[in-house]
């Protein structure tokens, strides 16, 4: 098969702290130089992406005067402009500077906190004034690494109170800004709040303006907590909370590797891919990677391009795999279509079901549902020898 081509309309965006990652590790020193973000810009529309995405301090250092932020911002917006990206989300980062080591929002140290809000407001009138549609939020530093560290039970009432005000402080502003909490179990804390997705779900719930809020699953993150990052994405999706996602490769729970999407666990990518396409997701298909440390700038876009055309490979497959003819008897004899009828009929309560008459059991035990004939096919559309 032909390698595909990536094009905007597929919707790819990049983090600036991505593709300027410069190789900096918990023991060793960057292996590149740092990236201007006008070169990101350039690099990213020649490969064909839609978007980018920061965090504040990836284009405004820490610090920055009113007039030097100025500066940077209009260098930035022209930047925009020559190259066709839109600015598809935004993040705050609260997790580099050393102020923020016990946490932004869950600090137990009530100045950091309102420090904290305060920089995620200025970022969001940003983000706002250059089009972005999602604000992530990453708690990085929002955790412990032991038991008396942190009161759990306060520190969520400290997110909570957090997510209200900005949340009203979106609707004051008339922002059309929705925010999307991004999931992760550790690193850099020993133990993050909110570390899965069914834990920011079960979150969100509590929030006053919760329909402005959902979800940034990664792939990664998922499966560090040992979890299949496609059946998160799905109950996201069927709570109508999958506002952004990460999309990037890892090798079972270790530590954060950001490889590009479809390298580490390519099964797994497939069947993300195969989510995203029967859910319906429509947004920005970001990817969240960093490039080893061994490669050059060269390797840099080599690894960004990758991650595009790994995508777009896994889609063709997919789509290839689902119009199979052999597949769809496959799944007929599996029972899969049987699966979305309700299991009561139409008006049917549990007391008929308590005198419905049922299907002998030994009767029952007779169904062979072919599993393994299914997922063979499917791994020979990911192994290449069909379609």
């Amino acid at each position: 098969m032909s390698i595909p081509t990536p094009t905007p309309e597929d919707k790819f965006s990049f983090g600036l702290w991505t593709v300027a990652y410069a190789g900096r590790d918990p023991f060793g020193e960057p292996t590149r130089e740092p990236m201007d973000p006008i070169y990101a810009l350039e690099n990213l529309a020649r490969l064909g992406a839609y978007g980018v995405n920061f965090h504040d301090d990836d284009l405004i250092p820490f610090g920055s005067d009113d007039s030097d932020r100025a500066k940077i911002i209009e260098r930035w917006k022209q930047g925009l402009s020559d190259t066709g990206l839109v600015v598809t989300t935004a993040t705050t980062n609260l997790f580099s500077h050393p102020l923020f080591k016990d946490g932004g929002f869950t600090s137990n140290d009530r100045d950091v906190r309102r420090f904290a809000i305060r920089k995620v407001m200025r970022n969001i009138d940003l983000a706002a004034e250059l089009g972005a549609k999602v604000y992530v939020c990453w708690g990085g530093r929002e955790g412990a690494e032991s038991g008396a560290a942190k009161d759990v039970t306060s520190a969520l009432d400290r997110y909570r109170e957090a997510f209200n005000l900005l949340g009203e402080f979106v609707h004051d502003r008339g922002y059309d800004l929705k925010f999307a909490i991004e999931p992760k179990p550790n690193e850099p804390r020993g133990d993050i709040l909110l570390p899965t997705i069914g834990h920011a779900l079960a979150f969100i719930d509590t929030l006053d303006r919760s329909e402005n809020v959902g979800v940034n699953p990664e792939i990664g993150h998922e499966e560090m907590a040992g979890l299949n990052a496609a059946h998160g994405y799905a109950q996201a999706l069927w709570h109508g909370k999958l506002f952004h996602i990460d999309l990037n490769g890892q090798s079972g729970p270790r530590y954060d590797q950001d490889f590009r999407f479809g390298a580490g666990n390519a099964r797994g990518a497939f069947w993300l891919v195969d989510t995203i396409l029967a859910g319906g997701y429509d947004g920005p298909v970001h990817f969240d990677f960093k490039t080893p440390r061994t490669e050059d700038d060269k390797g840099v876009w080599a690894a960004a391009a990758g991650n595009m055309t790994n995508y777009l490979i896994l889609r063709d497959k997919v789509k290839a795999f689902r119009a199979d003819p052999e597949v769809q008897a496959a799944l007929e004899v599996a029972k899969l279509p049987e699966l979305a009828t309700p299991t009561l009929n139409e008006g049917e309560t549990w007391a008929d079901l308590e005198k419905a008459e049922l299907r002998d059991p030994e009767a029952l035990t007779e169904w062979a549902p072919g599993f393994e004939h299914l997922d063979q096919l499917a791994l020979e559309y990911l192994y290449g020898v069909r379609g």
